[in-house]
């Protein structure tokens, strides 16, 4: 994908033009200002939350948050080469990735096999739960142009090498978090369920809270829904779909 010169992030909250690529990012860079690993169209400062973040170390916003999950990685780890699987490994990230940024996410953590990412931080948007839906189904999408040589590689069938995926939308904490190990993500209910509702999620699917059918419904139009009872929560969330 193609990356901003400048931070959008800088730019829409602070109108700032901090560079992020070419000569006129250097003198910046010098001062530990650069893109983030997070999102490259923003930057470091991004991270913060400017000054609001840095004051209150966490903060209360409305997102969505999206987890990936690659199916069968573990029992592949235990058969073939780590070089294969972290090859594997390599491609799940990088497709991940484009498509989260692709749509403005923040891909906040990789996870073993699965990555967890957060839309509507920092870059704040309206339509953060369709912009993850959009993100999710390019996952998908992608993945299954890709992974055909990928299985032949490993000897494996495609069917094998299939993503799970689970959004949830909501408020959530936001900011550092721990003393001794500190540490920028997302915590709370919201995270809870999205990274269970991926848990139930077969291969090749994606599977959304009623919170999300709701504000992206036209996107959803054709999704139906099952009631799944998922660990750690007393009563069944029905899931939809996507």
């Amino acid at each position: 994908m193609q990356h901003s010169r400048f931070c959008k992030g800088c730019w829409e909250q602070m109108h700032m033009p901090v560079p992020l690529r070419g000569v006129i990012s250097v003198p910046f860079r010098a001062f530990g200002v650069r893109p983030s690993r997070m999102n490259p169209n923003t930057c470091t400062i991004c991270e913060l939350m400017f000054t609001k973040v840095m004051r209150a170390r966490k903060i209360t916003i409305d997102a969505t948050v999206m987890f990936a999950d690659l199916r069968g990685y573990t029992s592949l780890s235990q058969s073939k080469s780590p070089e294969a699987v972290s090859g594997l490994l390599d491609a799940f990230y990088d497709e991940c990735a484009d498509a989260i940024w692709r749509h403005e996410g923040l891909l906040n953590k990789t996870i073993g096999d699965a990555v967890m990412a957060v839309f509507n931080f920092p870059l704040r948007r309206d339509d953060h739960v369709r912009n993850a839906l959009l993100a999710a189904r390019d996952i998908q999408n992608n993945w299954r142009e890709r992974r055909d040589g990928l299985a032949a590689a490993l000897g494996l069938n495609a069917g094998d090498l299939g993503i799970g995926i689970g959004i949830h939308a909501g408020e959530l904490s936001f900011g550092e978090f721990g003393r001794s190990h500190r540490d920028l993500t997302a915590i709370g209910t919201v995270v809870n369920t999205a990274s269970r509702a991926q848990s139930v999620a077969e291969a090749d699917q994606i599977l959304v809270t009623q919170e999300v059918y709701q504000r992206a419904r036209p996107d959803l139009q054709a999704s139906h829904s099952k009631t799944f009872q998922l660990k750690g929560f007393d009563a069944p969330i029905e899931l939809y779909a996507a």
